[in-house]
């Protein structure tokens, strides 16, 4: 049997560009891409293939400190990605260098099984110049014994083909974990609420983005192919939803015809999609918000 497959998480602080190198690796977009830090809250599997190798990568929660139910819950599925996986790829950025969230993610590593093999990846590259970039390299490696180093623009896709291959060939042997034309570990519903919430992200640029959530309340297969989306998006102040809505509703028309488009790219078809905005001032504190996100609800602060 030559068939290798295994998992490979991908960590690091916020906004790092976990996202994208997931992205490039699967060669479709699974997971959310914005501007702005932490939009990834549950963990995403996005199924890449090299030769007779599948891995399954992990697209986790940016890892920061965590201050309210939410970020602790994002927090540990990050740590819960890295610890289930047969490797983990820390991600930095070249141009911010060791921080002191970095240097606090590199004495959590050390806490992490030593059957778990940990790959530095500095993402962003063309920020710096050739001398930073191996100052850097030099002092990540100092910090902590990665198994190989990785200078790679996950946006502009340098450097990640020479991951991805070295990823490919390390991972155990064995069968397929998932049918081949299978690119991503995902429920189309949250799929669909994910590409929603996206939109919202972009449009909005106040602060609101942390406090709203999607959820698919509806999906329905109509016999001509197509289908209809119902989705809900949760807010937690009539103000807010004044700004989802926008002036004579056209910021929730323009979320709505963006999210449909790329609805209808992704499965091929003919999407109806139909947002609804509630006020919804404890959705924070719900357990069924969690269990839509796919995140763990604990009591109390833990």
């Amino acid at each position: 049997m030559n068939s290798r497959a295994g998992f490979v998480a991908l960590i690091g602080e916020p906004n790092v560009g976990k996202s994208t190198l997931l992205n490039w690796m699967v060669g479709a977009k699974v997971s959310i891409v914005t501007h702005k830090v932490q939009t990834t809250r549950a963990r995403i599997r996005g199924v890449a293939l090299q030769g007779e190798s599948q891995i399954v990568f992990v697209d986790t929660p940016g890892i920061f400190r965590p201050k309210r139910r939410l970020d602790r819950a994002m927090v540990k599925s990050a740590w819960g990605g890295a610890a289930d996986a047969d490797f983990t790829v820390f991600l930095v950025e070249a141009h911010r260098g060791m921080t002191e969230g970095v240097e606090a993610i590199i004495e959590a590593l050390k806490n992490l099984p030593k059957t778990i093999q940990i790959v530095l990846a500095i993402n962003k590259i063309d920020r710096v110049h050739a001398e930073e970039l191996l100052a850097l390299t030099k002092l990540m490696n100092e910090a902590f014994q990665f198994a190989e180093t990785f200078l790679i623009s996950a946006e502009k896709g340098h450097g990640c083909q020479s991951l991805k291959s070295w990823l490919a060939g390390k991972l155990p042997q064995g069968p397929w974990l998932y049918p081949e034309d299978q690119i991503a570990d995902l429920p189309l519903r949250m799929l669909a609420a994910e590409t929603t919430r996206e939109k919202l992200t972009l449009r909005l640029h106040q602060e609101l983005p942390y406090q709203l959530t999607v959820e698919t309340d509806a999906w329905e297969e109509r016999k001509d192919g197509s289908c209809k989306i119902d989705q809900l998006i949760y807010v937690m102040r009539d103000g807010h939803k004044g700004i989802v809505l926008g002036k004579g509703g056209e910021t929730i028309k323009a979320v709505s015809t963006q999210a449909r488009a790329e609805l209808e790219s992704f499965l091929r078809r003919r999407v109806h999609l139909f947002l609804q905005v509630k006020v919804r001032p404890n959705w924070l504190e719900e357990k069924e918000r969690y269990v839509e996100m796919g995140l763990e609800f604990r009591d109390g602060n833990t």
